[in-house]
């Protein structure tokens, strides 16, 4: 009989050294490393998707400074838990020179109130705070309380750092140790766990204990165990990022049945009302563009409803919004153009913007040039004179194609007709 612990928490490291991935961050020169080293530990957003590693950094950093942690999710916490651990805090804090850890979960579940409560302790130093969010703090967390704090990108584990996991886990947990374990395939170990370490770990001690015997890891008996037992080695049991995935999907592919259903199961499953309003925000742009610009509008509209309206109202915007956009005509020009001219910059560096174009603010600088040769579009018939915009060793470069669809035709012969062959297409 296998310990009552998870595989998961037995393997969860104490110290720096054996803590997995994030080099970037806690790599033997890293910033952070060198911080929590010192004890200058700063108020901290951990960022990054679920299973990697947040939570147990935050207790590998309150262990090495050692100090007091404290510890509350935010799916169940209030502000008046908030005040009552601050509280007891500060009396704690009377009796140590440091100050205590507070550790939020899923800190971009909490309301502005909640996080509000939180601001004074963070700006007098009363606690160190340290938030993990699967989203980006930008949207999520006040700008107050963004403002005092570090935010750290932690990057999704890759398959030598999950493969090297399990090897680890054979090699080191005892209770696997009792068992004889040949790891031969971890195909669908990686597939079912989805780059979270957490779900990986899980589902590997899931299969073990269903074996009797020896135990020979293959993807065809991992495949079958976790069809059969998906909840158990999932605890949230949303599959949230699969189904927001395949929502997302739906829509581009323009099919408003399969959109309203995935959305349906988001909202069933409890997920949060504005995250799902953003992500019809970026799929305006992102897939549909100027194929129908009011895409955006509708889907900024949607976003400022569903905050006014709240639950269970704004279902029926987001639903509204949804099968707009899933019938709407797509493109993603503007997408391709800016992920192009973005590679354009970092592999040209920062060229030189062409005289005509700069600023001339001052009588040195239209002395030397600047601006001179600038042609006026107003000046011109139909506003417009043909003139080079871009720099000289990139002229001619071209980024954004409009593609086949009838509002972005339209912009397509109206550059042709002013460009002619520089937008030739």
């Amino acid at each position: 009989m296998m310990s009552s612990a998870p595989l998961a928490e037995r393997m969860r490291p104490k110290n720096l050294d054996g803590y997995l991935g994030q080099e970037h961050l806690v790599g033997k020169k890293a910033v952070l490393r060198g911080l929590i080293e010192k004890g200058m530990i700063p108020s901290m957003i951990l960022w990054g998707s679920p299973g990697i590693g947040k939570t147990t950094l935050a207790q590998i950093i309150a262990e090495t400074v050692d100090r007091p942690f404290y510890t509350l999710s935010a799916i169940n916490s209030g502000v008046k838990d908030v005040r009552e651990v601050i509280d007891k805090a500060k009396r704690k804090d009377m009796f140590s020179a440091a100050n205590p850890i507070l550790f939020i979960d899923e800190i971009h579940r909490f309301s502005k109130s909640q996080q509000d409560s939180l601001l004074g302790a963070v700006e007098n130093g009363d606690v160190t705070l340290i938030g993990a969010t699967t989203e980006n703090p930008s949207f999520e967390v006040i700008s107050a309380l963004l403002s005092r704090c570090q935010v750290y990108t932690l990057e999704p584990l890759n398959k030598e750092d999950l493969e090297g996991l399990l090897k680890k886990a054979l090699k080191e947990d005892t209770e696997l140790q009792k068992r004889k374990i040949k790891l031969k395939e971890t195909h669908s170990l990686l597939q079912f766990s989805g780059g979270d370490a957490r779900k990986l770990l899980n589902l590997f001690e899931l299969v073990v204990q269903q074996q009797e015997g020896e135990v020979v890891i293959t993807n065809e008996l991992v495949r079958s165990i976790a069809q059969q037992n998906i909840a158990q080695y999932d605890k949230d049991g949303e599959q949230h990022y699969d189904i927001i995935s395949a929502f997302i999907k739906s829509i581009r592919g323009s099919d408003p049945n399969a959109a309203v259903y995935w959305l349906a199961r988001m909202i069933e499953g409890g997920e949060e009302p504005k995250f799902i309003a953003r992500r019809l925000l970026i799929l305006a742009s992102e897939d549909i563009g100027n194929a129908n610009p009011t895409a955006l509008v509708i889907a900024n509209n949607t976003f400022q409803a569903v905050q006014v309206l709240g639950w269970p109202e704004s279902r029926i915007t987001l639903s509204q919004c949804v099968t707009y956009l899933a019938s709407s005509p797509k493109s993603n020009a503007a997408y391709l153009a800016i992920n192009q001219a973005q590679a354009m910059v970092k592999e040209q560096g920062s060229l030189a913007v062409p005289l005509p174009l700069r600023n001339a603010p001052t009588k040195l600088m239209k002395e030397i040039g600047y601006g001179k040769e600038y042609k006026y579009s107003h000046d011109y018939p139909n506003n417009f004179k043909a003139q080079e915009f871009l720099p000289e060793e990139i002229s001619g470069k071209t980024f954004y194609r409009p593609q086949a669809n009838s509002r972005e035709n339209q912009l397509k012969e109206r550059l042709k007709a002013l460009w002619q062959h520089k937008y030739g297409y």
